[in-house]
């Protein structure tokens, strides 16, 4: 039977564990791939520990396969599913979970895989560079606008540097120093976390802050709200939205389309936008891609291969 690597309770990793299961089929508006690649984030093992996203309704169903982010080949479609047919690479979110042989993905958040894209590199792109490529785009900056990212050293902040640089925007990063030659290397700012960030913001650029994305929030958030010239141009994927509202600003608004994947690949293609795919691990090796991701000190991103 095929292989997966689930959680079978809310808790630590003792959670988890690789299980035998059925081959899913896919529903209405939903593809079945064959897994090539499962891109391994933060919010997996979040949602682990209880985690609850926005807009998560139904109860979870025990075991729970991990991951998020998947690139495969089309096995099956489901009712009404247009634009798609078995054989085809794909990359997009999983429905219910990734780190397995097979997964279902929503099609209307499905794109094809252009040929020029790994298989591995398209599994890093549905869920933290597209994170990334809604805020910038929400935030709509000008070339030459000074953008601080604050968390900028993590998936989310990594990606969305290199898209407004793309678009011409200084980015000033804010990470800890052992994310300093990676920011440096992507034209970014580095200023070094910890007490008295802002006022090293502040001396990097004298000019102002046109616009936050903030990935960590808390006291973060606010100090980086204070820095900003209009609240309006201040975003959060790591606070609540009522905590950001307060402060005149807003979450992340996210697209969730196939049309946002398709952009972000193309970015890739061009070289404009680099996943930085650092370490890769066999599926039977998924605790340790998990456990490389929770510690908090990966460089770049983590995927996990799934052999065809």
């Amino acid at each position: 039977m095929p292989k997966a690597y689930v959680f079978t309770r809310y808790g630590g990793p003792e959670t988890e564990a690789f299980v035998d299961v059925d081959r899913p089929s896919p529903g209405p508006g939903e593809v079945l791939v064959a897994v090539r690649a499962a891109g391994v984030n933060p919010v997996d093992w979040k949602l682990r520990q209880g985690y609850r996203r926005p807009g998560d309704s139904a109860e979870r169903v025990f075991p729970s396969v991990l991951g998020n982010e998947v690139s495969g080949v089309v096995e099956e479609t489901g009712e009404g599913v247009t634009g798609f047919a078995p054989g085809d690479e794909v990359f997009g979110t999983a429905v219910a979970g990734g780190y397995a042989a097979y997964a279902l993905l929503a099609a209307d958040i499905t794109a094809h895989r252009p040929a020029a894209l790994s298989a591995a590199a398209a599994a890093t792109l549905p869920v933290a560079a597209a994170t990334a490529y809604d805020g910038v785009h929400q935030l709509g900056l000008p070339a030459g606008a000074t953008l601080l990212v604050t968390g900028a050293g993590g998936g989310v902040g990594v990606a969305a540097v290199q898209i407004a640089r793309a678009l011409g925007v200084r980015v000033v990063g804010v990470a800890g120093e052992g994310k300093k030659a990676l920011l440096e290397s992507l034209g970014v700012v580095h200023v070094p976390s910890g007490p008295g960030w802002a006022a090293r913001v502040r001396a990097a650029a004298p000019d102002g802050i046109d616009g936050v994305y903030d990935l960590v929030g808390g006291e973060v958030l606010h100090t980086a709200a204070a820095l900003v010239k209009d609240p309006a141009h201040l975003i959060t994927a790591g606070a609540p939205a009522e905590e950001v509202e307060a402060l005149g600003g807003a979450r992340v608004l996210r697209a969730r389309s196939a049309d946002v994947l398709r952009a972000v690949a193309d970015l890739v293609v061009a070289g404009d936008l680099d996943p930085h795919i650092t370490r890769t691990f066999p599926l039977e090796r998924a605790d340790e891609a998990l456990r490389e991701v929770e510690s908090g000190h990966a460089q770049g991103k983590i995927v996990i291969e799934v052999a065809g």
